[in-house]
């Protein structure tokens, strides 16, 4: 997988955030350094699992296992390496450093994500690090943790497009991942939290087709489609595809702020104890740089981590 080569413009509207935020986790070399000598020390540390434990938080104890979902068409976020035959990316680094400071193993799990964010996972899987926008929708059905980075949901179209603005997509149609926050802004039904900031409206008439997961809206592209004319995904995603040397290009400035946070499923017997121990080990690595140093490896040195 490539890194990400971001545009001057989105790199400039990143560093105004970044200074505009309140103070955050401490910044990290790029590369990962940070993260990988903090993940050392919470590994060499006391765990979780050595600790009392109940609930949910118990059962994953007992079990010396995480079962986690993840997205592997999500590039950075997460993929699967052929060459490997593992996953890697942003969430992945998250994921394992979660398993990792509890005292247990992580086993991956890929359903669909409507699948995750539907709720009522039946003990199938234990939490989800797979970039999971915070909502007020989703908060009935789901536990959050803090979010764990924020990212800009950006609109892009083929580089043979007439569209030079957002506006230009009234009476278009944009291609959308399943069950995303990206369908709910289309159709006026986005509830993000405050934490959030503002989002804009969404072009008149523009109305949505549905992909499985993003990134299979490019890849239609690519493969001849033209049915529709737009695509949004998270930023990240989208300079992915362009690195990645796809006719695609980004239309207008982000149309808004994404909070992403470990999720649980509400309905899992006595959860609140590993939403709990996951949520403390997410403030944890805000707070001693290691989700700094993930985001500077995989976002080519840019900290999503604070908004």
């Amino acid at each position: 997988m490539k890194a990400l080569r971001f545009g001057a413009p989105i790199f400039a509207v990143l560093l105004v955030l970044a200074a505009c935020s309140s103070a955050g986790s401490p910044s990290a070399g790029a590369g990962g350094s940070t993260a990988e000598s903090a993940g050392a020390s919470a590994a060499a540390g006391a765990k979780v699992c050595d600790g009392e434990t109940s609930g949910h938080l118990k059962r994953v104890c007992d079990a010396g296992k995480l079962v986690a979902f993840t997205d592997p068409a999500y590039p950075p976020q997460s993929s699967l390496n052929e060459a490997t035959g593992d996953y890697e990316g942003f969430d992945i680094d998250v994921t394992n450093e979660i398993a990792a400071r509890l005292g247990v193993t992580v086993e991956f799990t890929t359903p669909a994500f409507d699948a995750v964010v539907a709720g009522d996972w039946a003990g199938r899987w234990d939490m989800a690090v797979g970039s999971v926008t915070v909502t007020e929708d989703r908060k009935e059905i789901l536990d959050f943790t803090v979010p764990y980075y924020f990212t800009p949901a950006q609109m892009a179209t083929f580089e043979d497009s007439d569209i030079q603005s957002i506006a230009d997509f009234a009476g278009k149609t944009a291609c959308v991942g399943a069950a995303t926050t990206y369908l709910d802004w289309i159709e006026g039904s986005l509830t993000l939290t405050a934490e959030a900031g503002e989002v804009s409206d969404p072009p008149a008439g523009l109305v949505s087709t549905t992909l499985p997961t993003d990134i299979d809206c490019a890849d239609a592209w690519a493969s001849g489609r033209t049915e529709f004319e737009g695509w949004i995904s998270s930023i990240t995603t989208v300079e992915g595809a362009i690195a990645d040397d796809y006719a695609i290009r980004k239309v207008g400035d982000p149309i808004f702020f994404e909070p992403l946070a470990v999720c649980f499923d509400k309905a899992a017997e006595d959860g609140a104890s590993l939403v709990d121990a996951v949520n403390q080990i997410v403030q944890d690595m805000h707070a001693d740089g290691t989700l700094t140093a993930m985001s500077e490896k995989w976002y080519n040195g840019i900290d999503l981590t604070t908004n």
